[in-house]
C-alpha cells in the first residue's frame, strides 16, 4: 500500500503527491481512496479506489535521476517512430501518452520534433493531431524532470540538450 507524502505519477495527470488516504460512503458502501494532489497542474484533486488494479495501475513511482539520464543521454541513437498511415499513428501515439513509458515519450518527442523540423523545410506545418500529442507527451514528461531534476520546468529542454551535447 501506497504512503501519505509519497510522489507518483498518475496516467496523464503528471506528478502527484498522496495527501491523505481517506474512506467516502457512496450510498451504503465505504471505499478507501488515495487522494492525490496535482503538483504542476493547479491544486487538482484525483481519487484513486483503494484496491481498484486499474486505477491503482496508473499511479506509477517517479523515475530515479539516474534512469532518467540514462535515457536522455541514449536518445540521439533512437530511432524515429513516425508512423504515414494518420488513423494508425493517432492510435499507437495515444497509447504511447497513456502508457507513459518514458523512453517511449522520449522517442514521441523526437520523432514530432524531427517531423515538425520537415514540415518547415517543405513550407508546410505540422497537423494539429501531431501538435497535440507532441504537447501531452512534453507535459508528462518535462513535469517529471522539472520535479526529479530540482528545476524549472523553464530549464528542462536546457537540461535535456546539454545532456546530449547539442
Amino acid at each position: 500500500m501506497r504512503q501519505i507524502g509519497e510522489i507518483v505519477i498518475y496516467g496523464t495527470d503528471g506528478v502527484c503527491e498522496i495527501s491523505e488516504i481517506t474512506e467516502k460512503k457512496f450510498g451504503k458502501e465505504t471505499t478507501k481512496y488515495y487522494v492525490l494532489t496535482t503538483l504542476y497542474r493547479g491544486n487538482s484533486v484525483i481519487y484513486v479506489p483503494v484496491g481498484n488494479e486499474k486505477l491503482e495501475s496508473k499511479m506509477r513511482d517517479i523515475i530515479s535521476r539516474e534512469e532518467l539520464d540514462g535515457i536522455i543521454c541514449n536518445m540521439p541513437n533512437e530511432e524515429s517512430i513516425w508512423i504515414e498511415n494518420e488513423p494508425l499513428r493517432k492510435i499507437k501515439y495515444k497509447e504511447i501518452i497513456t502508457g507513459g513509458d518514458r523512453r517511449d515519450l522520449f522517442r514521441l518527442i523526437k520523432t514530432l520534433y524531427e517531423h515538425r523540423i520537415n514540415q518547415e523545410n517543405s513550407g508546410k506545418k505540422m497537423h494539429m493531431t501531431d501538435e497535440r500529442f507532441m504537447k501531452d507527451a512534453e507535459k508528462i514528461l518535462y513535469d517529471e524532470i522539472a520535479h526529479v531534476i530540482g528545476i524549472d520546468h523553464r530549464e528542462v529542454v536546457s537540461y535535456i540538450s546539454e545532456k546530449i551535447g547539442i
